[in-house]
């Protein structure tokens, strides 16, 4: 499936219905730890956002994030890949097993969802429709949702489907890729909305393959904004960056108003900004209409410069170097 097409059947996955395969091996916590690398924790990042009060970690590493023993029992442990063959998620499932502890399984297929089944172990099987895992952020966040057994939220993901319009964002988005040619785009965006600054690097460079990065608010204002205090004899070096900051008129007011300090100070010393607002009614549709607007955005950027949008073949090739 093209990116293009990707992204205008978006909504279509939030009709779907996860199920819980050995259900009889699953057993639901409050307490969640999530593995995941790449696309395949961007619905992690999504819940963690949406529900700060949940007991909710997100690991991109190696094995076990680092608990007593005691807190482990508590936790359900879930390692999610996508493809179902990321090194770290393996690791990070076998570890779990090995220590007896409670896992469960997202893929599409692949070893770990032949480890689930070999080990009578509970498992999501995502839909397999071959397309990138950023761009099935509904299916990732159903099965999720399923897993972390949460109904209201289940309820709130499959209303997305509803109300998204995904063809809406693509004029908007064209129009802000001509605003970032020859630019590289810095992402900024509050605390809160750290997951959506992530992501619109993430599509910046996985579908437009430019270089992208992301800061957000009140952090970067103690460090970062000082290394664009930009003298004659630097100028040169913040002269490619285009900032983009990511607006919500429904977050904390201080943030907001350190936003337009920071865009006033950036655009004195002729730095390029963009005010990119959050638009919609609750956190989970303003956040994936922006996340949209993204998509159209980073996949006109591809098209800009005459790269290929969907496939990631450096990632492909430092796959095969490291095996």
């Amino acid at each position: 499936m093209s990116m293009k097409n990707a992204i205008n059947e978006c909504a279509k996955q939030f009709a779907y219905e996860p199920e819980i395969q050995n259900v009889d091996a699953f057993k639901p916590a409050e307490n969640i730890v999530v593995n995941g690398m790449g696309g395949s924790h961007l619905a992690a990042d999504i819940i963690g956002m949406v529900q700060p009060v949940r007991d909710f970690h997100v690991v991109s590493d190696y094995g076990m994030s680092v608990f007593s023993e005691e807190r482990m029992r508590d936790h359900l442990f879930i390692a999610s890949s996508y493809s179902g063959n990321t090194e770290e998620a393996i690791s990070f499932a076998h570890s779990v097993h090995e220590h007896r502890l409670n896992l469960a399984i997202i893929a599409v297929k692949g070893e770990l969802i032949d480890f689930a089944i070999q080990n009578h172990i509970a498992y999501v099987q995502l839909p397999d429709t071959g397309i990138q895992p950023r761009s099935a952020l509904g299916f990732s966040l159903l099965g999720l949702a399923r897993l972390i057994n949460d109904e209201v939220l289940l309820k709130d993901i499959h209303h997305l489907g509803d109300v998204l319009n995904p063809s809406a964002w693509e004029k908007q988005g064209t129009e802000l890729a001509g605003v970032l040619k020859d630019s590289v785009p810095v992402i900024y965006a509050s605390s809160r909305n750290r997951t959506i600054a992530y992501n619109w690097k993430i599509k910046c460079n996985e579908t437009g393959k430019i270089p992208a990065f992301y800061n957000v608010f009140p952090e970067l204002n103690h460090n970062e904004m000082n290394g664009f205090d930009v003298q004659t004899s630097n100028r040169h070096l913040s002269e490619q960056f285009h900032f983009l900051f990511i607006t919500d008129d429904t977050g904390d007011s201080r943030i907001e108003k350190r936003m337009h300090i920071t865009k006033k100070l950036y655009t004195d010393r002729k730095l390029a900004v963009t005010e990119v607002p959050l638009e919609g009614q609750a956190h989970l549709e303003r956040t994936f209409n922006s996340l949209l607007l993204a998509d159209w955005t980073a996949l006109a950027i591809a098209e800009q410069y005459g790269t290929e949008s969907e496939e990631v073949p450096m990632v492909e090739e430092f796959k095969k170097l490291i095996l």
